[in-house]
């Protein structure tokens, strides 16, 4: 979740101005808008999220409170590769979050021998992921998925049709576990170069190599 903060501001002398902030996540809006009201010359100060829900500081607060508890501010990424010689596909994912005040990454890999494209590869890293974060006990969460398929990407996006009917079965797998763990996800773009650690995870399970860590970095 991304907030917004708008107040207006009295100075001695009875001048009034507005502001408003600039998109900013729950803990610095909460910390933001406790001190702003501390001056004692806020007249009135709205807090409200990217959906135009208003939260008073209190609720924030709370919100805060229950959020550092689990999993948040997670960013996925995601790729997927597939041998046409061996007829095996490689699938690796690396999930990012904060939790506890701390933060973790988790990386993932796995070999299966079921799919016949790259294109199902892509989507089933996708998948693998996002099964990681039902494992990680991840609800009612935005969530960033980035990848470097641009089919992938722009077909979750609903930026361009799907016609393929293995495709379409991956794609309704997703997002019925999305819809489950009631995710807002958010699907991103990158280039193969920027995705380097999410490929080398699924070339890394191609080479029968399994990886699974979960770290604080």
């Amino acid at each position: 979740m991304k907030l917004f903060i708008e107040w207006k501001y009295k100075t001695p002398t009875g001048t009034e101005i507005g502001f408003k902030s600039e998109e900013i996540t729950p803990e610095k809006a909460l910390l933001l808008a406790e001190d702003i009201v501390k001056t004692g010359r806020v007249r009135q100060l709205t807090l409200y999220d990217q959906y135009d829900t208003t939260w008073t500081i209190k609720e924030l607060k709370k919100y805060v409170t229950k959020v550092e508890a689990v999993p948040h501010d997670i960013t996925v990424f995601f790729d997927g590769g597939f041998d046409g010689n061996t007829k095996k596909s490689g699938l690796g994912c690396a999930i990012y979050f904060e939790q506890g005040g701390k933060q973790y990454r988790i990386r993932k890999n796995a070999l299966v021998e079921e799919l016949n494209t790259n294109g199902e590869a892509e989507y089933a890293a996708l998948h693998l992921a996002v099964k990681e974060l039902e494992f990680l006990g991840v609800q009612h969460m935005p969530v960033i998925f980035i990848g470097d398929s641009q089919g992938v990407i722009n077909q979750l996006n609903d930026e361009w049709p799907c016609y393929d009917a293995e495709l379409l079965l991956w794609i309704d797998r997703i997002e019925g576990d999305v819809e489950k763990l009631e995710i807002n996800p958010e699907f991103q773009l990158i280039s193969r170069k920027k995705n380097g650690e999410a490929d080398h995870l699924a070339t890394q399970a191609l080479m029968g190599v399994e990886i699974y860590s979960k770290s604080e970095i």
